[in-house]
């Protein structure tokens, strides 16, 4: 029997054999923020569903009665869900797309810091009117 030389292959890869074993990408994260982005893209599915059904049940209600819907736990803990996902799903798609298309490192790197700090206060700002409103409401 011949041994078969295995240097071959790592000859063929840009790889370090570290990596490959690790199972790291390129950039040294692996496959992570490729399915945080599908996790959360699939959930956003049934969030957008329950958040389009909470906007049909508000039509022709008065402010305090709308209040009052998105002070029901029911109501507020989907909204609450939805933010998140969203949120965390828009800064994983614009960093991908940062990544990809923004070539001067300096810029990129400011540019993922600043859709980072973005995406957080989108989230804050809306997570914080969400509770405002139903723990202002009495149950």
């Amino acid at each position: 029997m011949s041994k078969v030389d295995t240097r071959q292959d790592t000859r063929l890869s840009i790889r370090t054999p570290r990596a490959r074993v690790k199972g790291l990408g390129a950039t040294g994260h692996g496959a992570d923020h490729f399915w945080m982005q599908r996790l959360t893209g699939a959930a956003n599915a049934p969030l957008m569903l329950a958040l389009v059904a909470i906007i049909a049940a508000m039509w022709g209600r008065t402010y305090p009665q709308a209040v009052a819907l998105v002070g029901s736990p029911w109501v507020a803990i989907p909204l609450l869900l939805a933010v998140l996902s969203v949120c965390l799903h828009m800064r994983l798609g614009m960093q991908t797309i940062i990544e990809d298309y923004v070539h001067d490192k300096g810029l990129k790197i400011a540019a993922v810091i600043a859709n980072t700090f973005y995406a957080i206060a989108v989230a804050v700002a809306c997570l914080y009117a969400i509770i405002r409103v139903s723990l202002a409401v009495p149950v």
